[in-house]
């Protein structure tokens, strides 16, 4: 990973953070996009102090906020020549129904319609590279997933199972379209199932019931270390140079569902999303 330039969603805690100092150890020049400058800060400084590196930066990105994204990305593309690795690891859970900024339910615009955005924006760059990889983190809650069409922001009948397996399914559905768009390129794109990780994802710790319900289950979890290895390993390892359009659990290739492996609503729900974030073509890496 020596000089490699990664970038890293969500880097201020947890998998993200576990995954910035272990590719800072291995030489990778790291970008931790974090929302909260402050969180952001703190982050920085544990990475650096754990991983001996001073090749990692803090860049400020709210993926709830198109129009922070595509101010970020202008930014990155103006101070970089190019992206090796791009390792979409943000993800929130809402326990009751939000929106962001644009007017999407969060989990939908955050976990999949912000990192869609990034993602097509940095196309370009990550072409630059030798080889480029993307990695998009999804979990097993996409077997129970739909994509609501009549009802994407779910304003009706709202739970927080229902808005998170639609955009992991999202994140899956993206993958899949993208590594078929860019089979003929440098750039491969996979996914993973972190599996189960001691974070506070979707965990409200500040009532009792969330701090009991936190530590009865703790001792199931992996630590977010553990969680962050088969990112790590698809960031890092050259067993996977060529290996693109494969999701993957505890470093191995692991099945999907009917609907994540329909390639018909793959490219239907890029088109879908292509329209929800105003793709321009000057934009459009396709185009």
């Amino acid at each position: 990973m020596k000089d490699r330039i990664v970038m890293i969603t969500g880097a201020n805690s947890g998998m993200g953070l576990s995954t910035a100092i272990e590719l800072a150890r291995q030489g990778a020049k790291v970008v931790m996009v974090c929302r909260s400058r402050e969180r952001g800060e703190r982050a920085l400084q544990e990475a650096a102090e754990q991983s001996g590196s001073r090749e990692i930066r803090l860049m400020i990105c709210d993926l709830g906020s198109l129009a922070s994204i595509r101010s970020f990305a202008a930014e990155f593309k103006r101070e970089y020549d190019r992206l090796d690795v791009l390792i979409n690891n943000a993800g929130v859970v809402s326990i009751k129904r939000e929106l962001t900024a644009d007017g999407f339910e969060m989990m939908l615009g955050v976990n999949h319609l912000g990192h869609f955005l990034l993602t097509n924006l940095l196309l370009g760059h990550l072409a630059r590279s030798t080889q480029g990889r993307i990695i998009v983190l999804s979990s097993g809650a996409h077997k129970i997933g739909k994509i609501h069409w009549e009802d994407p922001t779910l304003s009706r009948g709202f739970s927080v199972w229902k808005g998170y397996a639609q955009s992991k399914l999202a994140n899956l559905l993206f993958m899949a379209e993208l590594a078929q768009r860019l089979k003929h390129t440098n750039i491969t794109v996979n996914s993973v199932h972190p599996g189960a990780v001691s974070t506070g994802l979707g965990v409200n710790r500040s009532t009792g019931f969330g701090k009991s319900i936190h530590a009865l289950l703790r001792p199931f979890f992996q630590t977010p270390a553990e969680g962050a290895s088969t990112a790590i390993y698809l960031a890092a390892s050259d067993e996977v140079l060529r290996t693109t359009g494969q999701y993957y659990y505890k470093k191995k290739v692991s099945p999907l569902s009917a609907a994540a492996r329909d390639r018909q609503l793959a490219a239907r729900f890029w088109a879908w999303s292509e329209q929800e974030v105003k793709l321009e073509k000057s934009e459009n890496y396709f185009a």
